[in-house]
C-alpha cells in the first residue's frame, strides 16, 4: 500500500511543474521560437528541466503504487512516454529536439495537467486511488 500523503505531495509538485511549463510556453508558436534567441533557448531549457522532474516523480509514483495507479485509473495518458521523455532528456541533454518539446507542450501538457489535478482532487477528498 502506498502513502497517500506522499503521493499527494508528489502530485502537487508535478502540478506546479506543469503550470511552469504552461507559463513558459506562452508566446512559443513554433519549434523555431525555441531556437531563434537566447530567451527561447532558456525557455526550452526550463521546460526540459520540468519534464525531467515530472518524469522522475511519475517513475517514483509508479514504483510506490506497484504499477497499479497510473495505467489503471488514467489509461488515456501515455505514462511510459512521460517517464521515457525524462530518460531521453536526462541522457541526451545537449541534443534536445525543439520539435519534440514543442509537440509535448502543444499536445500532451494540458491533458496531463487535467489528469494530475483530478488525482489531487480525488486524494484530497480522501478517496483512495
Amino acid at each position: 500500500m502506498y502513502d497517500a500523503a506522499l503521493l499527494l505531495e508528489k502530485l502537487e509538485q508535478i502540478d506546479e511543474a506543469l503550470g511552469r511549463i504552461e507559463r513558459r510556453f506562452v508566446g512559443i508558436s513554433s519549434p523555431d521560437d525555441f531556437l531563434d534567441s537566447e530567451k527561447g533557448l532558456d525557455m526550452m531549457d526550463g521546460i526540459a528541466m520540468m519534464l525531467i522532474a515530472i518524469g522522475e516523480n511519475f517513475k517514483k509514483i509508479d514504483k510506490d503504487t506497484e504499477g497499479k495507479l497510473l495505467a489503471q485509473h488514467y489509461p488515456d495518458i501515455n505514462w511510459s512516454g512521460i517517464k521515457g521523455v525524462r530518460d531521453v532528456i536526462s541522457h541526451q541533454y545537449f541534443n534536445i529536439d525543439a520539435e519534440e518539446i514543442f509537440y509535448i507542450c502543444t499536445n500532451d501538457v494540458k491533458p496531463l495537467h487535467r489528469a494530475v489535478q483530478e488525482m489531487i482532487k480525488e486524494l484530497g477528498s480522501g478517496k483512495t486511488l
